[in-house]
């Protein structure tokens, strides 16, 4: 796995985004958390901006899962 970036470089492709999801969805996994519609977004690669948008959907969650990811965070902040 790659070190996490801080921001999306101007040039990112769908690729670059498929991994930043892939990196997304292990560091969510080592705290027990699956977001099922974790995806790129390929339709923010349609548009005639440059650079690309190049969104990653974070899709729906169950209510579980929403606390589960708000206690993660918050304990992290505290660090």
């Amino acid at each position: 796995m790659q070190p996490p970036h801080t921001s999306a470089p101007d040039n990112s492709t769908a690729y670059d985004m498929t991994l930043c999801a892939e990196e997304l969805r292990d560091a969510l996994a080592a705290h027990g958390i699956t977001l099922p519609s974790l995806r790129v977004d390929l339709s923010s690669f349609a548009g005639s901006y440059r650079p690309p948008a190049g969104l990653i959907s974070l899709g729906n969650c169950n209510i579980g899962t929403a606390r589960a990811l708000a206690e993660v965070l918050r304990k992290a902040a505290q660090r």
